[in-house]
This record gives C-alpha cells, sequence and structure tokens, in this order.
C-alpha cells in the first residue's frame, strides 16, 4: 500500500498575508483625529454592506432543500455552537499563567464565531467526502450564527471586553437588518450578484481589511504591542493548536460514533473544526468596538492554522481513500484467481468409482 505523501508546501493565505500587511499598515500609520472618525465611519459600512451581500447570495431554496440531511447538520451546529464554547470555557483555567484576559476574551469569541463556507467545501471535495452536505451545513452555520453568536457572546463574555447590551442592538442593526434586507431583495438583485460574484468578493475581502485596520487603528492608540509579549503570543499559539485538535478528533470520531458514513463524516470533521474569519472579523469590530483588536488575534492566528493542518488532513484522507479502492480491487483480483472453475468444482465433488481408471493418454 502506497503511503500518502504529504504537500510539499504548507497553503499560506495570501489574503492571510494581505491582513498582516494590514496590520503593519496600522502599526506605522494609525488613523487618529478626523481619520480615525472616518475611518471607523466607513467601517460601519462597510460591515453592514458585507453582511447584505450575505443575505443576497444565500438561497433561501436551497438552504430548506439541504434539511432533508438533518441529522448532519445538527451535528456540525452542535460541534460549532457548543463543543467549541464549552472547550473555551475550559481555558478560562488559563488566566493569568499561560493567557491574558484579553487574549482569552479573544479566544473564547473566537470559540462563538461560525463555520467557514468555501474552505470547509474545498477540503471536502479534496478528501472525496459529502459536498452538497458541506455547502449547506456551511451556510446554515453562518445563517445561524449571525444571530446565536451575539448571544452567545452576551452571555459568556458579558460587559466584559467592550462588550456592553448596547453591542446586541448594534448587531441587529449593523448585521442583522442588512442581512435580511438581502434575503428580501435577492428576488430583483439575485442575478446581478452571481454574475459579478468575483468582482464582489474583492469589495469582501476590502471591506474586511478596512475594519482590520479601523481595530488596529484603534488598539494602536491604547497600546495594543504592550500588551502582547512574543512569549504571551507563543501560548497562544499553543493553546490554538491544541483546540484545533481537539475539535478535529471530536467531529471525526464522533460522527463515526453517531453512524455516519465515511463521506458524512468528512463533511462534519471539516465543517465541524473550523472557524470564519470572513463573520468573526465584522461581528467583532461591532460587539467589541474599541478592544476589538485584541479580540480578533486570535481569529486570525486560529483561521490560518485551520487552512494549514486541514490542508494535510484532506489530503491524507484523499490517499486513504484511493489506497482503500486499490487495496479492495486488488483483494477481488486475487479473490477471483484464487476460485476454482466451474469445472474443477464438479471433479472434486465427483465420488470416486472403483474400478474406473483415468483415462491414459
Amino acid at each position: 500500500m502506497k503511503r500518502p505523501h504529504l504537500p510539499r508546501r504548507l497553503p499560506v493565505d495570501p489574503y492571510i498575508l494581505l491582513l498582516l500587511a494590514t496590520v503593519g499598515v496600522a502599526a506605522l500609520l494609525p488613523a487618529s483625529g478626523t481619520g480615525a472618525a472616518v475611518a471607523s465611519g466607513a467601517s460601519t459600512a462597510a460591515i453592514a454592506f458585507l453582511f447584505f451581500l450575505y443575505g443576497a447570495r444565500l438561497s433561501t431554496r436551497e438552504a430548506l432543500d439541504g434539511l432533508r440531511h438533518w441529522r448532519l447538520h445538527l451535528t456540525v451546529l452542535a460541534c460549532t455552537f457548543l463543543v467549541f464554547p464549552v472547550l473555551g470555557l475550559a481555558a478560562r483555567g488559563l488566566v493569568p499563567y499561560v493567557l491574558t484576559q484579553p487574549l482569552y476574551q479573544g479566544l473564547l469569541f473566537l470559540t462563538l464565531v461560525p463555520s467557514t463556507i468555501q474552505s470547509s467545501i474545498a477540503f471536502t471535495s479534496m478528501a472525496r467526502g459529502n459536498v452538497p452536505a458541506a455547502i449547506c451545513a456551511g451556510s446554515f452555520s453562518s445563517l445561524v450564527g449571525i444571530v446565536l453568536t451575539p448571544l452567545l457572546a452576551a452571555a459568556l463574555l458579558g460587559g466584559s471586553g467592550g462588550f456592553s447590551a448596547d453591542s446586541l442592538l448594534k448587531i441587529v442593526l449593523q448585521l442583522l437588518v442588512p442581512f435580511l434586507a438581502g434575503q428580501v431583495l435577492r428576488r430583483w438583485i439575485g442575478g446581478f450578484v452571481t454574475r459579478h460574484k468575483k468582482v464582489l468578493g474583492l469589495v469582501d475581502r476590502g471591506s474586511i481589511l478596512l475594519v482590520v485596520y479601523t481595530a488596529f487603528s484603534e488598539g494602536m492608540a491604547q497600546g495594543i504591542w504592550h500588551q502582547v509579549s512574543p512569549l504571551r503570543l507563543g501560548a497562544l499559539l499553543g493553546v490554538e493548536a491544541a483546540l484545533l485538535a481537539a475539535m478535529l478528533c471530536v467531529s471525526w470520531y464522533g460522527a463515526r460514533a453517531l453512524g455516519f458514513g465515511r463521506a458524512d463524516r468528512v463533511a462534519i470533521q471539516f465543517a465541524g473544526s473550523k472557524k470564519s474569519l470572513a463573520s468573526g472579523l465584522p461581528m467583532a469590530s461591532v460587539l467589541f468596538g474599541a478592544h476589538a483588536s485584541l479580540a480578533v488575534l486570535p481569529l486570525m492566528l486560529f483561521h490560518q492554522m485551520q487552512l494549514m493542518v486541514c490542508a494535510v488532513i484532506a489530503k491524507r484522507r484523499a490517499g486513504d481513500e484511493a489506497a482503500g479502492d486499490g487495496a479492495a480491487g486488488e483483494e477481488d483480483e486475487e479473490r477471483e484467481q484464487e476460485r476454482p472453475s466451474k469445472r474443477e468444482q464438479e471433479r472434486a465433488s465427483e465420488p470416486d468409482r472403483p474400478g474406473v481408471r483415468p483415462h491414459a493418454r
């Protein structure tokens, strides 16, 4: 059996490099005074437009059709909004020895964010899993997260980290209302959004870059880099690696225990173990306000880590599946060759008749 090879080069998302470059620009040239007010207003408008596009893209009919696989979707939702937050709460014991309180709040917020869509689909396809299920699971997670993430943040984060009761109203006005408006207008603008998907995708990413710049500009005014030492960053990476490993195991072996087939388990693992940077960054900006810079740092690091680790796992899953198919074919061929012919079976079953000698040639 051929051993699957690991990728020669671990994938580094170019968008992550852009995000890090944006953080660098904010550190060197932070917005201040009137510029900060303009950047904050532009960021608010960009977030509202971003979720308007989310609503215009999501097909309600496709989402309803996906309900037929409700057990798989409930499993992914349980991983995303139940198991993840429980592990996040368990990490509270690491404060203040491993993590500072602000970094822990960012880590806990990370566990409340919806799952990804694009990367879950890509890795599920690479690993030969149930791609339609991954599409629906990611869409459901994003849709539920618009409402559930702020509610969980209100319950678990309370008034800490800049989160306040007004944040719930902000999330309704800046995220939920634009999303619903996009759903209502989808009948008329859905075709336009589909035809210009690439251009609007650039608008998506540009909006998130603006959010990151605004958040880290405000963080520079608060001295963010004086609060995070290299040692704390290393500790945060170690904690996030343990969190990702735990969720990959829970989603895979938990799905097996629930009786799902291999293709469904692949979709559950990749959709249930990842967190969405695209949804999390705008939400953090709304929920945490001036404290958003430390809140989004754990999410940015976790996002890149999950891409690198899941790329390796998807490659191995694809290799295991191919090797399994090949091994099965070889075993069938060997059994066919070893199986005696029909004539040989008849000869073996004939009783020996006394006095009859084999015909001599």
